[in-house]
């Protein structure tokens, strides 16, 4: 019974089971059909970690499944249900949670991280346009980050979750600029102030809530998926605290097409904990009154093309990183990756460049 509703389900989508096109899935053991009908998309998940089931193309396959909305037919599972009543009754995203997300993932290992990334580690969203490779992608998405806010020699920046410090570095070395730098993981600290030893920057293991001081301009590339609906008020006036006079706001994020209160099951997991894509609508509810939008672009495309580059450095040097990782860590890194290239193909995820200015600065 099984078999024969996913066998219909996915030749909407052009997905043929044991089929040889590179989209079309190889299933391995039966049993993957009711744990996938019964668990949604923790039971895929999992059972591709568990080898029950391959595509020669991954992206290729979630691609052609996004686009046609057949995951809609699973049952999302008593783990969705369950995660989605926890976040309606709290804040999953509160301070006493926020560094679980960094211990999970920013900690897994820098070593991990170093193969995968561009030579800067950069770990959002890249700028193709005029980029031959990944390097030339993501120098390209800072200098553009940098020109947007006008960065000039001697202002303060301050970046919400820095990272392994790859802007706050191109900012001081290329634009003269003082940048603090802010990350929750203990592992990117240490290592974005090897990085940046030697210029004016200081990197701090911080939440955003215990913000202190006024910057000439903020930045934030890829931490707000981590902020939860129930805070992004909050955090967008800390952000118009933080601000001296007309100083500008450049947000990077991940989004979707509709307001959700919950975020994959899988994904909360195994990669990013207590995370949350927001809309267009709740980031613009969160800042009314406190900034103007200037500028918006969607990058979902650009997107695409980074992860399948970071797939790539990641299988190329796999033989040196399964001394420290197994082959179900190997499985459930490259689900994630592909998986997510295949949700901005589709369309399913948006990529967000936003340029914010406080409101009632439009005199200076």
């Amino acid at each position: 019974m099984y078999k024969r509703r996913a066998e219909e389900l996915l030749a909407r989508a052009g997905v043929e089971i044991n089929g040889s096109r590179p989209w079309d899935i190889l299933v391995h053991r039966d049993e993957f059909y009711g744990r996938v009908f019964r668990e949604g998309s923790m039971g895929l998940g999992e059972s591709y970690m568990d080898g029950w089931w391959d595509a020669v193309a991954l992206d290729q396959f979630f691609e052609r499944v996004l686009r046609a909305h057949i995951e809609s037919s699973a049952s999302p599972g008593w783990t969705a249900i369950r995660l989605y009543l926890f976040t309606l009754l709290w804040n999953t995203q509160r301070k006493s949670r926020s560094k679980s997300v960094g211990e999970k993932h920013y900690d897994r290992g820098n070593d991990l991280f170093e193969a995968m990334l561009d030579r800067r580690m950069v770990y959002t969203c890249a700028r193709w346009e005029n980029a031959r490779n990944l390097d030339e992608a993501q120098e390209g998405k800072l200098e553009f980050v940098c020109r947007a806010l006008q960065i000039r020699e001697g202002m303060h920046v301050l970046d919400i979750g820095c990272g392994w410090g790859s802007f706050a570095k191109y900012a001081a070395e290329k634009f003269g600029a003082k940048v603090t730098g802010i990350t929750i993981s203990q592992e990117q600290a240490k290592l974005a102030r090897e990085r940046c030893a030697g210029l004016p920057v200081e990197i701090r293991v911080e939440d955003y809530r215990d913000l202190q001081g006024k910057f000439d301009c903020v930045v934030s590339l890829g931490m707000f998926e981590h902020v939860g609906y129930k805070n992004y008020r909050t955090y967008m006036n800390i952000v118009r605290r933080a601000l001296a006079g007309c100083g500008n706001f450049y947000l990077s994020c991940i989004g979707k097409n509709r307001s959700v209160r919950i975020t994959d099951p899988w994904i909360e997991k195994y990669i990013f904990a207590n995370s949350m894509l927001p809309s267009l609508k709740q980031i613009g509810a969160a800042t009314e009154r406190l900034f103007v939008m200037q500028n918006l672009q969607n990058w979902a495309a650009h997107y695409d093309l980074t992860l399948m580059e970071w797939y790539r450095n990641f299988e190329a040097h796999w033989s040196e990183l399964k001394r420290h990782y197994d082959e179900r860590f190997f499985r459930m890194w490259k689900f994630y990756l592909m998986a997510s290239a295949g949700s901005f193909r589709a369309g399913k995820l948006q990529c967000w460049q936003i340029l914010f200015s406080p409101e009632g600065a439009g005199g200076c």
